[in-house]
């Protein structure tokens, strides 16, 4: 390691030890050892800290002991510039450096000032951080970058994160540099902040560095399956299966080099603007370490290379950036030129098969306005009519791609979507009228990505927009007609029809045990795949991570547990999973990943299970909160009594059959329940129980069994009254 690099690591550390042992004695005398401490809404305390050593930091008492850890692991301040054969004395002052930031974050809570103010997001809860873990699983999020500093001004600031949002990148922003950032630079040239554009600015100060690692730490317990103080596999997960790096823009002081050396302990380099000390040789790393004086124009690309980070980029050809880190950009009234859909005017999206000689391959053609014919402000009517063609393309495959031209539309900077079928509504931006966006190029988007994300079943895409009033409207009847067409196909799918489940093994990535398996009466536990999606899936790719199981050698059809699924699952969890019960939660229930968009739980006292979605961040009656919960839940395990599930699995004739079914839910959060209120109604209404939805209580009636208990018992709910799911 550089003698330069290495002894400002250690200094900076000793420097950070002093503050933060200073920080703490204050805050103990202050609020005394029992003050409760942590991230808010995490299962993981303290994360770093937590996956490295196994220690549960909760409360002020605890700290005093991490920090005699750090302390061991600290090297003596260096008389003069220190040199060694190996990088050891540098990381370890890395890694204390990353125990005492964590302290002094979560201290800050406490004691103020509150990481969360402004622009600065303090840490990500576990509902985010499993939420976008998705990204990580699917490859839209390839990696991220930790950028601290500033850039020399506001353009080149934007210049490179828009390049790292190109890439598919997250961009988590710490540390200032000449009294600002770059979340601050971004801000002043109104570039929207947040995790729904990718760039999420931590912190001001560098120790919000912690706040990246922590997300990295939590990824490999929750999804790589790494036990709580195995600090090896912790770190040998993030080398190999979470590609980010770290980018410093300004002058490198001792504390940013601390912080940079406990990045690379989890084999992130560092990649410089400044002409600080290079570390070349491959080692912790997968290639460089520390590479350094990269001109802006060329950093992302430098760092990318030097992770060895593979980012593939279908190039759409439009005057806007395109990539998924704008998907969640939002175009404000006072920022658009135009608007189609919403409550102002009809619009639909509208993806039809046909026959390959019936489509001419890249043809856009605008019927109607373009955006130079109207005003600004005006409200349009929009029709997007896309006929596909294909030797491998079916029918059942038009919802499948209709379902992404939400996604692939917002992928262009400077346009809004949301909706589908005939619940468009969607805004041009000022900033890209300006550029030249037209109307015509939602159509070029759609041609570019749909060629370039199914190119097993799509050879030909020919787009029709409508802006014409009378033409929408006629054109609007005619895909209505066949909206309703399929889901009257697919509303009468049952298990019993069909002779083959689905598998999905996308999140195994993340959680190398997990096998989903998908039939038509219960979805994926994350809710994006049904069976139809993945019959798809696998007809676009059949070497993917959707592949067909036979139903064959029924051995319990009321829990539904078969051989052929039995024997797939255990060839495909590295022969960690024996048995699956398709329909059960007390037996051998399915394994569960982390992606889950509601976990159900066994309530012994009421007889019945409780429901819990993602977003709901309070106490439940099981004494968990989600992310508690989702810890114990997941990875890939088998939890007896508890279950990962898509929402809309709950109103499934297949629920928990084996168990009692759908009468044995007892609770859910009142935002669920509102949520799914209509398809809950039908289900109650089929079992001959039209007030059922009125008998499941919320955390209004109260978030403990004894709480919730009297009510039940009021209204009669039928778990009462039910078999023991206890046998």
């Amino acid at each position: 390691m550089s003698k330069i690099i290495l002894s400002a690591a250690i200094r900076g550390a000793h420097q950070i030890h002093d503050r933060v042992q200073k920080r703490l004695d204050e805050a103990l005398e202050k609020y005394g050892e029992k003050q409760e401490i942590g991230f808010p809404n995490t299962a993981y305390y303290l994360p770093i800290i937590y996956g490295m050593t196994g220690e549960k930091v909760e409360r002020l008492g605890d700290c005093p002991k991490i920090m005699r850890i750090a302390e061991d692991l600290l090297p003596p301040v260096p008389a003069e510039n220190l040199w060694t054969p190996y990088l050891g004395p540098g990381l370890d002052a890395g890694m204390a450096t990353l125990f005492m930031e964590e302290i002094e974050e979560a201290i800050k809570y406490v004691d103020g000032p509150n990481p969360v103010d402004g622009i600065w997001l303090g840490a990500a809860d576990d509902v985010i951080m499993r939420e976008r873990g998705v990204e990580f699983v699917d490859g839209t999020a390839p990696g991220f970058c930790a950028l601290l500093g500033s850039a020399p001004d506001g353009e080149t600031a934007e210049n490179i994160v828009k390049e790292l949002q190109q890439k598919n990148l997250y961009i988590w922003t710490s540390a200032n540099y000449n009294g600002t950032t770059v979340a601050e630079q971004l801000a002043a040239r109104d570039v929207q902040l947040g995790w729904e554009t990718r760039i999420v600015p931590y912190g001001r100060e560098v120790s919000s560095v912690v706040y990246s690692l922590g997300f990295a730490a939590r990824a490999a317990m929750s999804f790589g399956g790494a036990e709580p103080g195995n600090y090896r596999r912790v770190l040998l997960y993030n080398k190999n299966r979470i590609f980010a790096f770290v980018i410093t823009l300004g002058t490198v002081t001792d504390e940013w080099y601390a912080n940079a050396a406990g990045a690379i302990n989890y084999g992130f380099p560092t990649i410089a603007d400044t002409d600080i000390p290079e570390i070349l040789p491959t080692g912790v790393c997968t290639y460089e370490h520390v590479v350094s004086n990269i001109p802006h124009d060329q950093i992302v690309q430098r760092a990318i290379e030097v992770r060895g980070l593979k980012v593939q980029i279908t190039e759409v050809p439009i005057p806007m950036a395109y990539g998924p880190a704008f998907e969640g950009e939002r175009i404000r009234k006072e920022d658009m030129y135009c608007q189609f859909g919403g409550n102002y005017t009809d619009a639909f999206e509208f993806v039809e098969m046909k026959e390959m000689n019936e489509v001419e391959d890249g043809k856009i053609e605008v019927v109607g306005p373009e955006i130079d014919d109207i005003e600004e402000g005006a409200a349009l009517p929009l029709g997007i009519v896309v006929h596909v063609a294909g030797r491998k393309m079916q029918e059942d495959f038009e919802s499948i791609l209709e379902r992404q031209v939400h996604h692939f539309i917002n992928g262009a900077e400077g346009i809004w979507h949301m909706g589908q079928r005939d619940i468009v509504w969607t805004r041009i931006s000022k900033k890209a009228k300006e550029k030249g966006f037209k109307i015509r190029h939602y159509g070029e988007i759609l041609h570019a990505k749909f060629l370039a994300e199914f190119p097993a079943i799509v050879d030909k895409v020919q787009v029709t927009l409508y802006t014409e009033e009378a033409k929408v409207k006629e054109l609007l009847e005619i895909a209505r007609a066949k909206y309703h067409y399929r889901d009257e196909k697919t509303a009468g799918m049952t298990d019993e029809s069909v002779d083959i489940f689905y598998s999905c093994t996308l999140c195994q990535s993340f959680a190398p045990t997990h096998v989903c398996v998908v039939s038509p009466e219960r979805l994926g536990l994350c809710g994006a795949y049904n069976w139809l999606d993945c019959r798809a899936a696998f007809e676009i790719d059949p070497t993917g991570p959707n592949q067909p199981v036979e139903k064959r050698g029924v051995i319990d059809e009321l829990k539904g547990q078969w051989e052929s699924i039995n024997e797939f699952v255990y060839q495909n969890s590295g022969q960690s999973v024996e048995r699956v019960n398709m329909y059960s939660m007390m037996e051998d229930p399915m394994t569960s990943c982390g992606c889950f968009e509601c976990i159900v739980a066994f309530l012994p006292i009421c007889n019945g299970v409780m429901i819990v979605n993602r977003e709901f961040t309070g106490e439940t009656p099981c004494g968990m909160t989600f992310s508690t919960l989702a810890g114990t839940v997941g990875g890939g395990n088998v939890t007896p009594g508890f279950i990962g599930i898509g929402k809309v699995y709950i109103g499934s004739k297949k629920f928990i059959r084996a168990d009692g079914g759908f009468l044995r839910v007892v609770w859910m959060p009142k935002e669920l329940k509102e949520l799914l209120k209509e398809q809950l109604q039908k289900r109650a209404e089929e079992l001959g129980v039209p007030d059922f939805v009125d008998k499941i209580a919320t955390e209004e009636v109260g978030t403990t069994e004894d709480e919730i208990l009297p009510f039940l018992t009021e209204k009669e709910h039928p778990a009462l009254s039910m078999e023991p799911m206890l046998a």
